[in-house]
């Protein structure tokens, strides 16, 4: 089972985006997995809580423990967000990149990660340089990337979603909507009563309705791409299903004589080899990317009018977790980026 290559670790490989990245990498051409890391379950073989790895890992969880971390090339963190920033520094010492899929890294103002995650920063010195892992905006930085903070879920969708209209100034930036439904696992692998299955079965809520925490990451993104301020209303759901993201973004186009922004988005993203522009008329699905690191986006202006509106879909334990951070690894190490990743959605 040995291979040649990356020789990666996983810290927190239990939750449901732990379990996503251990299903890509005991399959990936060029890596092996050194260590898989687990405080509950040292001792035990992987394979025994994750069945369908019967066969393709032969390793046991072990504590985490930086000594064996730092025999690694790169170290993902799947972890609650304040524990990669109290081991990043060491292993960035050690020579060892790091992966951080948790928001540890993800926003630039310190102050501000502080008000929206409720701790202070361990390593704020390190968040200047962390590159904010979003491919599709950001390819060049990850190539040179020490530390990369993988986006979040919804991020992800929305950011996608807009970046070519804000690219292309053709939006009011202060009307921006993101209306968006995730699946319960986006809540992570955890006991919960609001997260049981008769809790959300037949049910949808909006939550986070007076602010979540994704929005300062959206939209220090959305502000990244834009010659404007951005101001984002983001509404999250949850819905009753297990995995995926469907994302309904609304603007107001500047130019209502706008006619063509089906050819812009797929000249836009003509090169990505995970996003997906559907043709004219057709409208993304949740289960069409399930299990993939698909993005599929559709654009359209409802009654020929002034408001343009992107629909987006994708998993959000993988394009939006896990399969975007194997991506990204792919490309700081110069391989194939879409190694590990040719993966088609099974239906039904």
């Amino acid at each position: 089972m040995n291979k040649a290559g990356i020789k990666a670790g996983i810290v927190g490989a239990t939750g449901y985006t732990g379990q996503e990245l251990l299903r890509l990498l005991v399959k990936h051409p060029q890596v092996t997995l050194q260590a898989v890391t687990s405080r509950g379950e040292a001792g035990k073989p992987v394979a025994s809580l994750f069945p369908n790895l019967r066969g393709s890992i032969e390793l046991n969880f072990v504590a985490p423990n930086p000594e064996l971390l730092k025999t690694c090339d790169v170290v993902f963190f799947a972890t609650p967000n304040g524990t990669a920033m109290t081991m990043v520094p060491q292993l960035l010492e050690a020579g060892v990149k790091v992966v951080d899929l948790s928001a540890d890294f993800r926003i630039k103002d310190a102050a501000l990660w502080s008000k929206w995650y409720g701790m202070e920063h361990a390593c704020p010195a390190l968040i200047e340089e962390a590159v904010y892992g979003l491919p599709e905006m950001n390819r060049e930085l990850v190539k040179n990337a020490r530390v990369l903070a993988n986006p979040g879920c919804y991020p992800t969708a929305v950011q996608l979603g807009f970046l070519p209209l804000l690219k292309n100034n053709l939006i009011d930036t202060t009307r921006l909507i993101a209306d968006c439904k995730s699946g319960v696992s986006g809540a992570g692998r955890k006991a919960d009563i609001g997260f049981l299955l008769c809790e959300t079965s037949e049910s949808m809520k909006a939550y986070g309705i007076n602010g979540h925490r994704h929005l300062p990451e959206i939209t220090q993104g959305l502000n990244t791409a834009s010659a404007a301020p951005v101001n984002l209303t983001f509404m999250p759901h949850l819905t009753p299903m297990i995995r995926g993201i469907q994302a309904s973004l609304y603007a107001t186009l500047l130019d209502s004589s706008s006619d063509d922004l089906q050819g812009l988005f797929e000249d836009f993203y003509r090169d990505e080899p995970f996003v997906d522009v559907l043709e004219a008329g057709m409208s993304p699905d949740t289960r069409s990317v399930r299990g993939t690191n698909n993005l599929q986006l559709a654009v359209c202006r409802p009654q020929d009018g002034d408001t343009v509106v992107v629909l987006a879909a994708e998993d959000n334990l993988v394009k939006g977790a896990a399969g975007q951070a194997v991506q990204n690894m792919n490309i700081m190490f110069g391989l194939n980026e879409t190694s590990g990743l040719e993966i088609v959605a099974a239906l039904p």
